[in-house]
């Protein structure tokens, strides 16, 4: 079952989460094989770190919120809050085998969260600037609440775009690079 796990940082928490990089990276190591997408959403002079994205195929929601609430930065007090959702795959490969590569171009997190009706359940078209693309999902996957895509995209705006706007509470759109060791 596929995962995602979104981390977001708490004000002032820069220097904790530079402390605790190399603890982050060894805990995540310990998951490359279930490891689908990952890597920090990031302010928009795309330096300073917001929060921390994962998606992961993992056994259970009960190995999901472990995953999530085990990881250092966690522990230590860096994340304000975490969301965990069951996600689904729609593209059925991990980010390390998106056309366009670790670098180059602007790409985004957004997050559409559900409100009534599930929308954009199947993948567009254009797969092209796709990195991750899926369903939020109740535990046990039958509700759907929300979308949460990774692309690669010109400007938020059309990042935006790539989802039914009016099918969503809420959606959030976050600079977002690959993450892990270099």
């Amino acid at each position: 079952m596929e995962y995602l796990c979104y981390h977001r940082d708490r004000p002032g928490s820069l220097p904790l989460r530079d402390e605790l990089l190399e603890a982050h990276w060894s805990y995540m190591d310990g998951y490359a094989a279930q490891m689908i997408a990952r890597g920090p959403t990031l302010a928009d002079d795309g330096d300073t770190p917001t929060g921390s994205v994962h998606i992961v195929d993992l056994p259970d929601s009960a190995a999901a919120r472990a995953f999530a609430f085990d990881e250092p930065n966690y522990q230590a007090g860096a994340y304000r809050d975490v969301l965990v959702r069951r996600w689904r795959n729609l593209l059925g490969r991990t980010m390390w085998d998106f056309p366009g590569g670790r670098s180059g171009g602007n790409r985004y997190l957004v997050l559409g969260l559900g409100e009534g009706q599930p929308a954009d359940l199947t993948v567009p078209p254009d797969r092209n600037e796709l990195i991750a693309y899926g369903p939020l999902l109740s535990d046990d996957g039958d509700t759907w609440l929300g979308t949460a895509i990774l692309l690669r995209a010109p400007n938020p705006d059309t990042a935006r775009a790539a989802l039914t706007s009016d099918r969503y509470a809420e959606i959030e759109v976050h600079n977002w690079q690959f993450g892990g060791r270099e």
